[in-house]
């Protein structure tokens, strides 16, 4: 069966290039950059795809790929790094953003101007909007390119040697790169390979995968009531039965304390209703207690993932009482709902960055998995295709439409701080130079995680103040975080009408005060975008708590980050009617202890999805 190589550097969308290409029916397979070309080269190899990453070329020692791949006479696609690889190992140059000849940083949306369409951008539009996440430019082309389209920001945005080599400074492969499907058709198109490959072939491959890991252990499967352990362990049922398996799956729902207002009851109705037996722990005692004190986002993560592993011997006792049997604790594996974009953001690739520690990737949970005590059967799965898979199984829209909800809950929606933060004073003397048009612009005194180029940052926020319009914010917010390397993240005002002297409040931390006041919040949110019938347009509204107080109120601060997206790897901010917005934000800011509303208006990248 003819096949597409994908050279891995590092990228987050590495895994989507090859899930994108298999849409389309052609098989690939993944392998590090630098394995050596004869480790996956044969002649079913009909084109070779360089991925992103979060490196530069000109540093020292660069995953480099083996010039082999150049003498094969296929044709090549680099996107991202993956470009600026080809240029640089085939004679051209590369350099950083701010430098001679070179172009500015871009993150998020960006506008592709085509000039030339060379095959790889046929029945494209003269203007298509992309997605970008890069720092360095390609400033010199190598013998023989040209320019197949521009951005603002990137003269070398598509390239090509006329022949078999390609290169996207953006990226094809992420939803928000609008005809980026079609890019990716065309390049398959000029590579000539049979369309063989489907989505049944992929999932017979994983339920042998599941049979296969499952032996003849038990499992505990950890559901949290979402679209993405609920569809886990339906699927593992589901398997056992047909298969006529002897695994025992119980499911089980640990309260961390950290849900939603009545979330774990709900979810125990809710499963139940659908006939999954699930069980529920009430832990948030011991969750907090584990809390106490912590500031750090990364190390609250790894805290909740380490914590859900380690209760699990309390609860074992009371499944055995409530089934009347003895679990066999050494033959017993724990069932986990991760996907794709969990393992990536975690840095599960040797030259990815670790953007932030999924719950399901502490360090506890990473040593289970290296004595095989877990299994996870969505790990190659993004949020559609387990909303389909969902589907397929006869899960109710209820579960298989819901939002997404974190692992760490609102652990890390409540934003902490030990002492006061000030904000560096040439943080606000820089920004007026970028043209605010009207808007106020100022630093506040908290940091967030954000993905720029493939590489975790944990930097500023900027707040704006100023006229309600969605197309300006957009553009101004995208502006700020490609000029000013130490912002990934901007905010807009809209309660109270003008807001000044913004400090954190000293010594906050995870308490059950403060989650009590974020749960009030997130359910008005909640309630508020149901009855206006936004949940389907909206793919997940975090609702956060900082401990930020404007105009000396003594009160927090409360960020609404409503996004659209299908899968996560790449999101954009909503833009709803801003009656809606303005009635939302009057209920929030109605409730004692709640000092201003924010509503986010980054784009990821730069900004992730949650602020930790």
């Amino acid at each position: 069966m003819d096949k597409i190589v994908v050279l891995d550097a590092g990228s987050q969308y590495t895994h989507l290039i090859s899930n994108r290409i298999r849409r389309l029916g052609v098989y690939t397979e993944i392998h590090d950059l630098s394995t050596p070309l004869q480790d996956f080269w044969d002649e079913e190899v009909k084109g070779i795809v360089l991925s992103g990453g979060p490196h530069s070329v000109y540093e020292e020692n660069p995953p480099w790929v083996d010039a082999g791949v150049f003498e094969k006479e296929v044709p090549v696609l680099g996107i991202c790094y993956g470009l600026q690889l080809m240029v640089k190992q085939l004679g051209g140059e590369v350099r950083p953003a701010g430098s001679a000849g070179a172009c500015n940083r871009e993150f998020g949306k960006a506008h592709l101007k085509v000039q030339d369409y060379g095959g790889l951008l046929n029945g494209l539009g003269e203007e298509e909007v992309v997605w970008v996440s890069h720092g360095d430019t390609a400033t010199k082309l190598p013998e023989g390119f040209r320019v197949l389209g521009s951005t603002e920001d990137c003269y070398t945005a598509a390239i090509t040697d006329g022949r078999k080599y390609f290169g996207l400074q953006f990226h094809p492969e992420v939803t928000h790169t609008e005809n980026g499907m079609k890019i990716i058709d065309n390049y398959l198109e000029a590579v000539g390979c049979g369309r063989e490959w489907t989505s049944d072939r992929y999932l017979e491959e994983v339920r042998d995968e599941v049979i296969r890991g499952l032996g003849d252990n038990d499992v505990l499967a950890l559901v949290s009531g979402g679209v993405d352990s609920t569809t886990m362990a339906t699927m593992l049922g589901e398997i056992v039965r047909e298969n006529r398996l002897p695994n025992k799956v119980y499911a089980v729902h640990i309260d961390n304390g950290f849900m939603r207002k009545g979330e774990s009851e709900l979810v125990e109705r809710a499963l139940k209703g659908y006939g999954i037996d699930v069980t529920v722990f009430d832990k948030s005692d011991y969750f907090f207690s584990r809390l106490e004190g912590v500031v750090d986002p990364e190390e609250k993560r790894r805290i909740i993932g380490d914590s859900f592993m380690m209760v699990q011997n309390e609860i074992i006792p009371a499944l055995e009482k409530k089934y009347g049997t003895s679990i066999n604790r050494d033959k017993l594996l724990i069932a986990q709902g991760t996907i794709y974009p969990d393992r990536i953001e975690s840095g599960s690739t040797e030259h990815s960055d670790k953007i932030k520690t999924h719950h399901n990737r502490s360090p506890l949970v990473v040593e289970f998995l290296e004595q095989g005590k877990i299994i996870e059967p969505l790990q190659w799965f993004y949020k559609d295709e387990v909303r389909a898979l969902g589907r397929e199984l006869g899960l109710p829209g209820e579960i298989s439409e819901r939002h997404p909800f974190p692992g760490p809950g609102g652990a890390i929606r409540v934003l902490n701080v030990r002492q006061e933060e000030t904000v560096p004073p040439e943080l606000g003397g820089r920004l007026g130079g970028v043209g605010l048009d009207g808007y106020k612009a100022t630093g506040l005194p908290i940091r967030s995680v954000g993905v720029q180029g493939d590489n975790r940052s944990y930097t500023r926020v900027c707040l704006l103040q100023g006229e309600k319009d969605w197309e300006a914010l957009e553009g101004l917010s995208t502006k700020i975080t490609n000029e000013f390397a130490d912002i990934n993240r901007v905010v807009y005002l809209l309660r109270p009408d003008a807001a000044e002297g913004a400090r954190t409040i000293e010594d906050s931390y995870t308490t059950r005060e403060r989650l009590d006041l974020w749960k009030e919040a997130d359910q008005i949110t909640m309630n508020h975008l149901r009855e206006h019938d936004l949940l389907g347009k909206i793919a997940q509204c975090p609702t956060v708590l900082i401990p930020v107080d404007f105009n000396g109120s003594g009160k927090e601060t409360v960020v609404l980050r409503p996004v659209e997206t299908d899968n996560f790897m790449t999101v954009s901010f909503s833009k709803i009617d801003w009656n809606i917005v303005s009635e939302l934000a009057g209920r929030l800011f109605e409730l004692p202890g709640v000092g201003a509303v924010l509503w986010d208006v980054t784009h990821k990248p730069p900004g992730t999805t949650e602020w930790e």
